[in-house]
C-alpha cells in the first residue's frame, strides 16, 4: 500500500468517524434503522458522487459499488438488515435492476450460506414490495 492510498483510508475513516459523530454523538447506541428513516434513499447523483466519484474516481460506477454492498452484506447475515435494506434501495435508485440485486444475493449462497442468501432475499423481496407500493401510490396522487 502507497503512503498516498494509506492517507486516503485514514482520511476516509476520520470523515467516517465524525460523520458518525454528528448524527450522533454516544455513537455506542448508534442505530442503523433510526438512520434507514432519516435517509431512506439518496440521489442519483448524490450517490453516485460519494460512491462512483468520490472514492475511487477511475473505478466502479455507484451502481456496481452498490451490488457489490449488497453482496458483502449478504454474506455477513441477518444482523445487517438495516444496511441491506437502504443498500438495496439505493442500488436500485442507482440503475440496478431487482434481477441484478436478486442474482447478486443469490451469487452469495456459496460464501455466506443458504440461511443468508434466503433472508437477504427476504429483505430484498421486501424492498421491491415497497417500491411497488410507492410508485402505485404516487401514480394515485396524479
Amino acid at each position: 500500500m502507497t503512503q498516498d492510498f494509506s492517507k486516503l483510508i485514514q482520511q476516509m475513516m476520520e470523515q467516517g468517524t465524525q460523520m458518525a459523530r454528528m448524527m450522533n454523538p454516544a455513537t455506542e447506541s448508534f442505530n442503523p434503522s433510526a438512520f434507514e428513516k432519516f435517509l431512506p434513499t439518496l440521489s442519483k447523483d448524490m450517490m453516485e458522487m460519494w460512491f462512483g466519484k468520490t472514492y475511487n474516481r477511475e473505478g466502479l460506477d455507484a451502481r456496481t459499488r452498490l451490488l457489490v454492498t449488497i453482496a458483502a452484506l449478504t454474506v455477513l447475515g441477518a444482523q445487517t438488515e438495516p444496511q441491506l435494506r437502504l443498500a438495496i434501495r439505493h442500488a436500485l435508485q442507482a440503475g440496478a435492476t431487482q434481477r441484478e440485486v436478486a442474482e447478486t444475493i443469490f451469487q452469495m449462497s456459496m460464501f455466506g450460506g443458504i440461511p443468508a442468501m434466503n433472508r437477504a432475499l427476504e429483505i430484498a423481496q421486501g424492498v421491491f414490495a415497497e417500491q411497488a407500493g410507492n410508485e402505485d401510490s404516487a401514480g394515485d396522487d396524479a
